[in-house]
């Protein structure tokens, strides 16, 4: 199984300033590897020192107007995260049109 991380409330995905510190610490990048403005903050959600991270810091990891959660997903899955609001789920990737 795959774990990937979500916001699991309306607000949007975030991390704290001490998780984003221990996710450059860990994986030995600049700061500027992490970009707040972006949907994932330039991290991947499957990232595996990300989801090291949320576990054992649970809900200290997460940044403002965020309650991280960890769902786990079969590794074969195409996935994306979508979201409403803020408020997030894995999705299987399909192909769509508009």
């Amino acid at each position: 199984m795959r774990k990937v991380v979500i916001n699991n409330c309306y607000g949007g995905f975030g991390l704290s300033p001490k998780a984003v510190k221990a996710w450059i610490d860990r994986k030995g990048v600049d700061a500027e590897s992490y970009d707040p403005y972006s949907l994932d903050g330039g991290i991947g959600r499957d990232d595996p020192v990300l989801v090291q991270i949320v576990e054992e810091m649970g809900q200290a990891a997460a940044g403002d107007h965020a309650v991280l959660k960890i769902v786990e997903i079969p590794e074969d899955v195409d996935w994306m995260v979508c979201e409403y609001d803020g408020a997030e789920w894995v999705a299987e990737k399909h192909r769509t049109w508009s």
